[in-house]
């Protein structure tokens, strides 16, 4: 295939199977990276992987799991690093919204579990893969957050404050590595077409609603190598409503 735009590159997505995650693993495989791709269900990653090596006629590296499983994490990275000796991208996609409800009833088990995987886990990615995005020549970091940082949305009580978090500890990292090649931005979606929209929009129209793939150009963008942008929050969109990610 004709050069691409991450030819060579080794890029982790998380969330892989559905949704953005997906979306954002064939648009890299067009532009020529080599993928590690996780996700929970291994029949799902499966199938992605077949559309995967159609497009860019390698097989992408799967590693099916729950990122709860935070051994595991460590686990990946030690295997990257046995196997690549580098990780250049790195993509913190996946993500849980449970039910909208005010915040003094929201569920313990509900918050811990959106907790977890929507900012615990991107960090114990964070700090197994942090040494591999050293040893890339341009390591890059995306992770994925919502409108409902921007304001307050009632309701949206755990979601809102993982995300506001994933925010802050992403910012941080970034500043922390201005003087060196590690670049970590985030990006703003805006309302997309998931699985998990619906959670929060039961009787919307899906078609009504972009789809994935219209999302991800600016993933491709902050994934380059001569990307400069560090700490930076970047909109697909203007903000309109609180959005979903998958």
């Amino acid at each position: 295939m004709a050069e691409g735009r991450l030819q060579g590159r080794i890029a982790l997505v998380t969330g892989a199977s559905r949704g953005i995650g997906r979306a954002v693993a064939k648009a890299f495989a067009k532009e020529g990276a080599h993928l590690i791709l996780t996700a929970r269900t291994q029949g799902a990653l499966e199938e992605l992987d077949d559309e995967i090596l159609d497009i860019s006629g390698q097989n992408a590296t799967l590693v099916p799991m729950d990122l709860g499983d935070f051994d595991a994490i460590d686990h990946m990275g030690a295997a990257v690093f046995d196997r690549f000796k580098r990780l250049d991208v790195l993509v913190g996609n996946a993500a849980l919204l449970t039910p909208l409800t005010p915040m003094a009833q929201v569920k313990p088990k509900d918050w811990d579990r959106v907790m977890t995987l929507n900012l615990t886990a991107n960090f114990r990615l964070l700090r197994s893969f942090d040494p591999l995005l050293r040893m890339s020549d341009a390591g890059r970091a995306i992770f994925v957050s919502s409108t409902v940082t921007q304001g307050v949305w009632p309701y949206w009580g755990a979601y809102s404050v993982s995300k506001a978090g994933l925010e802050t500890m992403v910012k941080t990292y970034a500043s922390e590595n201005e003087k060196t090649k590690v670049k970590a931005n985030i990006i703003n979606p805006g309302p997309t077409r998931t699985t998990m929209r619906p959670v929060a929009y039961p009787g919307e129209d899906p078609e009504t609603v972009k789809p994935p793939e219209d999302v991800t150009e600016a993933f491709l963008k902050l994934a380059e190598a001569s990307c400069e942008l560090n700490g930076e929050i970047v909109q697909v969109e203007a903000p309109r409503q609180p959005d979903t990610v998958d």
